[in-house]
Order: structure tokens, then sequence, then C-alpha cells
């Protein structure tokens, strides 16, 4: 059994948070643990506007810091913050464990276990560029929302499985949720 953290801060892009959550829910060996930042989940209301209970995990309160994944001692095979934005991965890249999502970053970078941090926010300023490089420096993955093209997406729900799938990869969870690259299937040189 995996289990894995799940984290829903401010940005724009719930899309990719409801769509990571419908994928997980199907998956029966792995175990989520779910926490919106106070403003993530004011952006899932705005643009998802279901209540993510519905999905069936536990959702913890982002100042709850008795949560298991709160502790390096906890068995936590890794979190994606899914979308992240630029304030939290700043919070998290400084060691701010303002909330519980920043402690349970805190966590997993101190403990080197996988932390994925989905950005979304363009244009980056010098100020955000520095920040993901710390992050990255400190053992984070960093990934821009940035869908793909080249397996030919016709929706807007192809561009966000996309974006999910890349994420779910780098924490070594198995998927189909996109077409994935094969080559070209000739010789195409320069």
């Amino acid at each position: 059994m995996k289990r894995l953290v799940l984290a829903v801060t401010g940005a724009s892009g719930a899309a990719y948070a409801q769509r990571a959550l419908q994928f997980l829910r199907e998956q029966t060996a792995i175990e989520v643990d779910v926490v919106f930042t106070r403003t993530g989940r004011v952006v899932w209301n705005h643009e998802v506007g279901t209540d993510p209970a519905e999905f069936g995990y536990q959702l913890w309160n982002p100042g709850d810091f008795t949560a298991p994944f709160a502790s390096g001692s906890a068995r936590v095979d890794g979190m994606l913050v899914l979308p992240c934005s630029v304030g939290s991965a700043a919070r998290i890249a400084h060691g701010l464990s303002t909330d519980l999502v920043g402690r349970a970053a805190d966590v997993m970078l101190k403990e080197r276990r996988p932390l994925v941090l989905v950005i979304r926010e363009t244009p980056l300023s010098l100020i955000h560029l520095r920040n993901l490089t710390q992050l990255a420096e400190a053992g984070a993955v960093v990934m821009p929302a940035s869908p793909g093209f080249y397996h030919h997406p016709k929706t807007v729900q192809d561009l966000v499985d996309h974006v999910v799938a890349r994420a779910f990869d780098r924490l070594g969870i198995n998927n189909e949720l996109f077409r994935r690259w094969s080559g070209l299937g000739e010789d195409h040189g320069d």
C-alpha cells in the first residue's frame, strides 16, 4: 500500500486536483490524505463547485498539525501539491510551516521523500524563480502546469490529464491518462 498526501493550494487550477482525486479514487493500492489551504478551498469552490468530500478521502484542516503526515515518523511515500501557488512555494522554500501544507512539505524535504510541486503561475518573477530554484536544490520536483501537445489533445480535459499524469509519473504512480510519446516512427533529421 502506497500512502500519498495531496495538497491543494490557492492557485487557479483546481481542475488538476479534481482529476487527481478522481484517478486516485480508482487506485486500490494507494491511500490518500488530502489537505486544502484556506485559499485552496475558496478556489476549488469557485472553479469546481462541488464538495471535495465526495471523493471519500480524509480531508484535513489546514491548521491541524496532529495529522499523521505532519511527522517524519509517519509512513508517507510522497506528497503532491496540485496546484501549487507561488506563495505556498515560497513558504515551503523557506521552511515556514505556517499551515499543514507547509509542515507536510517540510517533512517530505527533511525525510528525503518525493515532493512534487505543480506550479500554476505566469509570468514568474525573479523572486519566484529563486524560490523554485531553492526548492529544486532541496530535493523537490518543481513542475510547471505546462501540458504538452504531442499527444494531440482534443479537449481541455486532455490537457489537464497530461499535467496530472506527468505529476503522478514523478511519484512513481503508474497511469495511462494520456497517450505517451513513442517517437515519430521515421527519421525526420534536421
